[in-house]
């Protein structure tokens, strides 16, 4: 039991590192050389590099501690547990991190910053980290006020994308408005269209147990229900199983070999914690 909880705290370590350090790839290789503030304490830095030059971890550093300050008086030590550790990680990854254009173009640089930029903050969110800065107030104003996080997190983050028009021009503040739209779609999609699977329901009139020993043969994770025919009023039973996309077109080429009439319902499924999916 103690080495599988070890190889569960390896695993959650080097999964959140790899989301601080996809974000911070997606600042210093596609936003900040083109001085595009897309949101949040790493783009009031670029903001600040661009009109005073100063490097942009140590603005980062400087906002994270004030937004520390702010989770320990108003929303306590266990809060601010969660959010210290990416706080002040992410100034330190984009300072050792190296920085420099990898596209002359501006559009394609927003893009696959903000594509960057959604899968590190959802790889933090499936483990229920964060990378702190100013998803800090929102948090505050919630427990005060009752607004929405996502609301208020919003607001700041378009506060920021505002602030481009004084900085650069309108062009950037166009181009940190619409990184904000793909980093938008792609945390939606990353948080379930990389985990999709099929929940499969089976009935059959004569040959359910011959299906059954083969999910059990086959598969992992199956349930059977007890359920009443809608028109026969029997007692039946339906087997249902949760495979991933792969698994599914064999699986159900296998039920049907058994039972070409075989009744099978197949359901999308956003995502799965337990059993071998861990994460």
């Amino acid at each position: 039991m103690k080495t599988k909880t070890q190889t569960h705290t390896w695993q959650y370590w080097l999964f959140f590192l790899a989301g601080l350090e996809i974000i911070t790839i997606s600042i210093n290789f596609f936003y900040a050389p083109i001085n595009v503030a897309a949101g949040g304490s790493t783009g009031i830095s670029i903001l600040i590099d661009a009109v005073w030059g100063i490097n942009r971890s140590i603005s980062v550093f400087v906002v994270n501690a004030l937004m520390l300050i702010l989770a320990a008086i108003f929303l306590g030590k266990e809060t601010l547990k969660k959010v210290a550790l990416g706080s002040l990680l992410v100034p330190v990854l984009m300072a050792i991190t190296p920085s420099f254009k990898l596209t002359s173009n501006n559009m394609l640089a927003v893009i696959y910053g903000g594509v960057l930029m959604g899968v590190g903050v959802s790889m933090l969110y499936r483990i229920n980290a964060s990378s702190g800065g100013t998803t800090i107030p929102p948090l505050i104003i919630k427990k005060y006020f009752y607004i929405d996080p996502a609301l208020s997190l919003m607001v700041i983050d378009m506060s920021v994308i505002f602030l481009n028009i004084f900085v650069d021009g309108t062009e950037a503040f166009l181009l940190a408005a619409f990184s904000q739209v793909i980093t938008t779609m792609t945390m939606r999609y990353t948080e379930t269209g990389f985990d999709k699977k099929y929940q499969v329901r089976i009935m059959s009139n004569n040959k359910l147990e011959e299906i059954r020993q083969m999910l059990q043969q086959d598969y992992d994770g199956l349930t059977v229900y007890n359920v009443v025919g809608g028109y026969s009023d029997q007692d039946k039973q339906q087997l249902v199983i949760v495979v991933d996309t792969n698994e599914y077109g064999q699986l159900v080429a296998k039920a049907r070999k058994i039972d070409s009439e075989a009744f099978i319902v197949t359901e999308n499924i956003a995502k799965v914690h337990g059993g071998k999916w861990q994460i």
